[in-house]
């Protein structure tokens, strides 16, 4: 589990083609800290380390795709020079400063615009229509692995939108400061909106039933 609280931006080193998919990550964190088979997301996705470390250019560890990970998220996208937003694993006891995050990306959305917004950027996204119900005004999306505050939910002239303000701190620390229209993301709604759906579409099934 994570909370979408980026801790370092990484940059793919090394794409290894082979059964899986293989990405050599630079990485800031002190692998010496990091076990064997340990979780970290990756702008978003949950991938287990293979390998790691320490070489001319830095700290590195190693991770697989499957070909399942590369259809459905931005990592088909990945190559060297990359840059990926890292999160290390919830441990008991760290403070949850985002929101709860699986690390399993639902789908993809599309930056549409970014306009300056006083000090911060407004960003606004389209994503498929299955997801939109999912995304509530005030409600927590995860996007590229960062906890974000939905703003507000639209259905205007560039479709189904939801957009998010981004802080200069954010633009700083994470990937975001190098975004820019047409780039797409990898999107996780809220647990809890994943669970009241499930709820709800079970309660239906049991109602059609009697």
């Amino acid at each position: 589990m994570f909370t979408g609280i980026i801790t370092d931006i990484g940059t793919i080193a090394k794409v290894t083609q082979a059964g899986d998919t293989r990405f050599d990550v630079l990485t800031s964190y002190d692998t010496d800290t990091i076990d064997m088979g340990a979780s970290i997301a990756h702008s978003g996705v949950c991938l287990t380390v293979i390998e790691k470390g320490k070489g001319a250019d830095g700290d590195w560890f190693a991770v697989e795709a499957s070909k399942e990970t590369l259809d459905v998220t931005s990592a088909g996208n990945w190559q060297e020079g990359t840059k990926l937003n890292l999160e290390r694993a919830l441990k008991m006891g760290d403070e949850l400063g985002g929101h709860i995050v699986s690390g399993h990306v639902d789908g993809l959305a599309e930056i549409v615009s970014i306009t300056p917004e006083g000090d911060s950027q407004r960003y606004i996204f389209k994503t498929t229509a299955a997801l939109m119900p999912f995304i509530a005004p005030k409600g927590s999306v995860t996007l590229d692995g960062t906890s974000l505050t939905v703003n507000e939910v639209a259905n205007d002239a560039e479709g189904l939108t939801f957009g998010v303000n981004l802080i200069p701190h954010t633009q700083d620390v994470t990937t975001w400061g190098l975004s820019k229209p047409g780039d797409i993301i990898n999107l996780e709604i809220d647990v809890l909106a994943r669970y009241v759906a499930r709820l709800k579409q079970a309660e239906d099934e049991l109602g059609d039933a009697s």
